[in-house]
């Protein structure tokens, strides 16, 4: 069971995650994203199965930054999704959902499904070689350095995301060739 801990110099009956605490004094948007961009993150593709859109349902992926193991007994994950994002949404009602650690060389399969306003994944995933996950149903992409499917154990609101907790069903390591896709400093980037 997830506890809210009180911050330090919290006042009775707030804490920490009190939506009604401000940014501190002299932190903008701005300048928080510019520190965060100088932590490099390895890139994955969220997919998950949408069964109800459409006759055959729909397949949806996200590109994401925000992705790390939380526990190796029992093996948890943990993704940050931007709050009503069409992930987001469709993992409030879907159970399970795969990810696929992208190598330097699906720099192009990161920037296809991180563009916004899109209308249908459909035509994203139309000549993408994947397979599809035997537990969540999901794309797992082809060329990936791993793939995992999970299911969600727990769903976390963090201000203007959410935090989905997944516990791993199953692992694969289709390709040993080449590095991992990074992004630092607003690009995509490779290690070499």
């Amino acid at each position: 069971m997830l506890q809210k801990t009180p911050a330090l110099g919290a006042t009775a009956g707030t804490t920490a995650l009190d939506p009604a605490i401000p940014h501190a004094e002299g932190v903008s948007n701005d300048e928080f994203k510019a520190a965060m961009a100088r932590l490099a993150a390895g890139v994955v593709l969220v997919t998950a199965h949408d069964p109800e859109d459409g006759p055959h349902g729909e397949d949806v992926g996200m590109t994401a930054t925000a992705f790390l193991s939380v526990s190796l007994d029992p093996p948890l994950v943990l993704v940050s999704l931007r709050n009503d994002s069409r992930m987001d949404d469709l993992l409030a009602e879907v159970p399970v959902w795969a990810v696929s650690v992208l190598s330097e060389s699906q720099r192009h399969v990161a920037g296809r499904f991180a563009m916004k306003g899109r209308v249908s994944d459909r035509l994203l995933f139309a000549d993408l070689p994947y397979r599809r996950g035997p537990h969540s149903g999901a794309p797992l992409v082809g060329g990936a350095l791993a793939t995992l499917e999970c299911r969600t154990e727990n769903r976390v609101v963090a201000g203007d995301h959410t935090l989905v907790i997944g516990r791993v069903l199953a692992t694969d390591l289709p390709s040993a060739e080449g590095g991992p896709l990074t992004y630092f400093r607003g690009k995509y980037r490779t290690l070499g």
